[in-house]
Formats: C-alpha cells, sequence, structure tokens
C-alpha cells in the first residue's frame, strides 16, 4: 500500500457510548487508520468516563474543539432515572454532553438527510432534502428544574449589575409542583440568524424560520426580533439569488413542510430543531442517514453522528449477535472532519480522501447493500448487510 496521507493538526476526537462506540471504532480502524496517518486529541465522553471526571472532560474536549478547529463526535448517552438505574455507579444524572459543548462553541447545527438509491420519502410530495438548523445555544438545554414539595410562590427575579431589578411572579401553587428556567442571549440568537442567512446564500435555498411567539410572546418574539434585523443586511442578496427568508409559527411550519417538495433550510430552536431533525431524517429514511455539523461563529466545526447509541443493538452484541445497525452517520461524520481539516490546513489530499470515504459509503449503499433499517424500505431487493459486513464493503470500494 502506498504511503499513507499525512495530517499537520491533530482532530478533536470524541468518543461515545454503547453500540455507537463500537462501530466508532470499527470505523476509525478499518475505514480511517489504513489509509491515513491519523492523529486526533482523543477525549472519552462514554457515560462511565464522565461520571469519573465529574464532567470535565466533556469542557476540555469543547475547549480543545476551540483550539483546534475541527471536532469529530461520537453519540452519547444522556442519562435519565431509568439510566441510572443500568448504571448504578453513576453519582448524578449528568447533562447532556452535547448541551455542555454547544453552549462552549455556540453557533449552528445543520442537518441533512442523507439520501440512498431506491429509499423513498415517507413523505410523497417530498423530491429534495430538508436541511435542519437547529440553534446550538440555550432553551431547555440549559435550564434549571426545580420540584416543590409544600403550597408556595415560585418567582423570577433578574438582578442588574447597576443594581436595578426585575421580578415576576410565576405561580402560586397549592401543592407539589415542578418548576423550571430557560434562558438565551442576544448575540447568540444573533449568531444563529447570521449563520443561517449565511448558509442559506451558499446553499442557493429559501430559509424558513419558525417559533411561537403567539405563546412566548417575549421570549420567542425575541427570537423573530433579531431574525427580522438581521435579514435586513441580507435582504439584497437574497433577492439577487431570487430566494426569500420568511417566519412563521412553529404548528403552521409543520404543515407547510408536510405539503412541500422540500429543497429548502428550516431554522428552529435548540428543541425544536432536536425533534425536527429526527422527524425528517426518519421520513426520508432513517434517524442514521442524517448528517450533523456544528458551526461556531468563530469558525469551528464539530461533525457527529446525530442519532443515538442504539442501546438495543449494543445488548445483543453484548450476547454475541452480530447486528444490523446503520454506521453511515457515523461515516460521513468522520468524512466531513477529515475533509474540513484538509480545508483547513492546505492538505488537498487529506479533504480528497474525506470526501472519498463518504463516496465509497454512498457507492456502498446506491449498489444495493444495506443495514436492516433502510433495506425493508427499498423500493427494490436488496442485500441486508450486517454493520461488519457493510464497513467492509465500504473498505473494499476504498482500497
Amino acid at each position: 500500500m502506498k504511503d499513507k496521507i499525512r495530517m499537520s493538526t491533530p482532530l478533536v476526537e470524541m468518543d461515545g457510548d454503547e453500540m455507537a462506540r463500537i462501530i466508532w471504532k470499527m470505523v476509525r480502524e478499518e475505514l480511517v487508520e489504513p489509509f491515513v496517518d491519523l492523529k486526533t486529541e482523543y477525549y472519552d465522553l462514554g457515560l462511565l468516563n464522565r461520571n469519573a471526571t465529574e464532567d470535565t472532560v466533556t469542557v476540555e474536549a469543547a475547549e480543545a474543539a476551540k483550539k483546534y478547529g475541527v471536532a469529530v463526535k461520537c453519540a452519547t448517552i444522556t442519562p435519565n432515572r431509568q439510566r441510572m438505574e443500568e448504571y448504578p455507579q453513576l453519582t448524578r444524572m449528568w447533562r447532556s454532553p452535547n448541551g455542555t459543548i454547544r453552549s462552549i462553541l455556540g453557533g449552528t447545527v445543520f442537518r441533512t438527510p442523507i439520501l440512498a438509491d431506491g429509499i423513498l420519502p415517507a413523505v410523497r410530495s417530498w423530491k429534495r432534502p430538508i436541511t435542519i438548523a437547529r440553534h446550538a445555544y440555550g432553551d431547555v438545554y440549559r435550564a434549571v428544574d426545580l420540584h416543590t414539595e409544600e403550597p408556595g410562590e415560585c418567582t423570577l427575579t433578574f438582578r442588574g449589575e447597576s443594581g436595578s431589578e426585575k421580578m415576576l411572579s410565576v405561580f402560586r401553587s397549592n401543592g407539589p409542583a415542578v418548576w423550571q428556567a430557560q434562558h438565551n442571549l442576544d448575540g447568540s440568537i444573533r449568531d444563529f440568524a447570521r449563520s443561517c442567512f449565511r448558509f442559506a446564500l451558499e446553499q442557493k435555498q429559501d430559509l424558513w424560520f419558525c417559533a411561537k411567539d403567539t405563546i412566548a410572546k417575549v421570549y420567542d418574539g425575541r427570537f423573530r426580533e433579531i431574525f427580522e434585523e438581521e435579514y435586513e443586511a441580507w435582504k439584497g442578496e437574497f433577492e439577487k439569488q431570487g430566494i426569500r427568508y420568511f417566519y412563521t409559527l412553529i404548528d403552521d411550519a409543520v404543515a407547510r413542510v408536510i405539503r412541500s417538495e422540500g429543497g429548502f433550510i428550516w431554522a428552529c430552536k435548540n428543541y425544536d430543531g432536536d425533534v425536527m431533525s429526527d422527524m425528517v431524517s426518519t421520513a426520508f429514511g432513517s434517524v442514521a442517514m442524517m448528517s450533523s455539523v456544528l458551526v461556531s461563529p468563530d469558525g469551528c466545526y464539530e461533525f457527529e453522528a446525530a442519532h443515538g447509541t442504539v442501546t438495543r443493538h449494543y445488548y445483543r452484541y453484548l450476547r454475541g449477535e452480530k447486528t444490523s445497525t446503520n454506521p453511515v452517520a457515523i461515516i460521513h461524520a468522520w468524512g466531513g472532519a477529515l475533509k474540513k481539516r484538509g480545508e483547513k490546513d492546505g492538505l488537498p489530499e487529506l479533504s480528497a480522501f474525506g470526501e472519498k470515504l463518504i463516496t465509497a459509503c454512498m457507492d456502498t449503499l446506491n449498489s444495493g447493500i444495506m443495514t436492516g433499517d433502510i433495506a425493508a424500505l427499498a423500493e427494490k431487493p436488496v442485500h441486508t448487510a450486517t454493520t461488519e459486513e457493510f464497513i467492509c464493503s465500504v473498505a473494499e470500494k476504498l482500497a
């Protein structure tokens, strides 16, 4: 084999949990290391290591992403009560690592369905991919929660550095209750708006933005105001390219999306984007068939596998069974990260390899070799491959 492709700056590699972690290792060892002299700064974001480090490893990984500019991340567990029972060594229900990373990097997550030949969208009118632009900061991911047992009043108070104070009465309860407070920042919302307008111009696609300012009149209303203010600087370019921007309520947006032909960018607040990207990718084929990249305001890129850790398959794997878990999103994350690393470092051979890795993955799919989640949707006969078989097929095409 010829010499491996050289790297000059490491990727920040964030490992994950369960079946996603198993596939991550396969992709790294079978599809990347045989061809690239791989340099990474490695961070283990597996749940047990986050617990052992009091979650400082997540903060360190995010800071490294800011330092080196390109990161690639595996799927990770955000524990709930059920996970606390599965993992009794956990000392607390740790926050979402994605939420922590995004709060440090800021920016927007762009998620686009990956289309394969012979897989028709569940929504018959869709002809082109719909890209979700998901705000990466705040809202429920940075919220604080409180459970109270007795009757009483909850208030929301802001104390300014000038000494001013604003207070709202949230509610007076007559018994046990749960409370939540969330926030966002004007600066982060402006970065979100600008990145969406820039991306729409690059893609030459319409941009839709949705929220619920009829209900959250101040909170969501501020999002709408900032988008409208920022659009004034981009309006001329939008008109020149013949594309448009518009705002609508999220419930109206859902109806419009289902009736559309696709081929646009749908900007959503943080949790809205989480839900809608899963809905869109699944309707196009599978939640594992979606590319995802976080772009920060200062030009950092974090490529990720945006699906879950595939717990059910992981327990089958532990029993020694072969699984047909879809590795496409993980392969695309590695390919996208290597391509961007090459672009940033002026290494065209590395960039070309990142593109070839993604192409080999798509060629494998389009040749009729698919994992079980999408093989069942195929319009023509295909071979239902195990995870190992699929990755081996991609490796053969690369070689």
